[in-house]
């Protein structure tokens, strides 16, 4: 299993990274991570059509997971990605030039915002 991280080095600049999630063997043949403590859960619902959110940081380190809908993140590397349903990003540039947002398609978009409790 993956998810996309999205963070900032020390020069301001925001980038993305793939991150493979470590699993191990459980119960009823299937694979396990460790767990990632949270603070609880937020449901976002985004009207249909394109949106535009400027350059911003995100607000808390938080999972982001797309639930309906797609997502075009960019970076200030100018690296840009679609996140589409079923993706998972971790947002934690809270410092930093941030990212940009744009809703892609003509559908709702559905979010889960997961705060995670530890300052990493």
């Amino acid at each position: 299993m993956k998810y996309t991280r999205i963070y900032s080095t020390p020069d301001g600049e925001s980038h993305l990274q793939d991150v493979e999630v470590p699993m191990k063997e459980s119960a009823f043949a299937s694979m396990m991570s460790e767990m990632v403590a949270a603070k609880g859960v937020i449901f976002r619902s985004s009207d249909s059509g394109e949106y535009l959110i400027d350059w911003h940081n995100a607000p808390r380190r938080q999972f982001v997971v797309n639930l309906i809908g797609e997502v075009e993140i960019e970076t200030s590397d100018g690296d840009r990605r679609r996140f589409g349903t079923g993706s998972i990003l971790l947002a934690e540039d809270v410092t930093g030039k941030g990212h940009i947002s744009r809703g892609v398609g003509t559908s709702e978009r559905q979010t889960l915002f997961i705060p995670l409790t530890d300052a990493k």
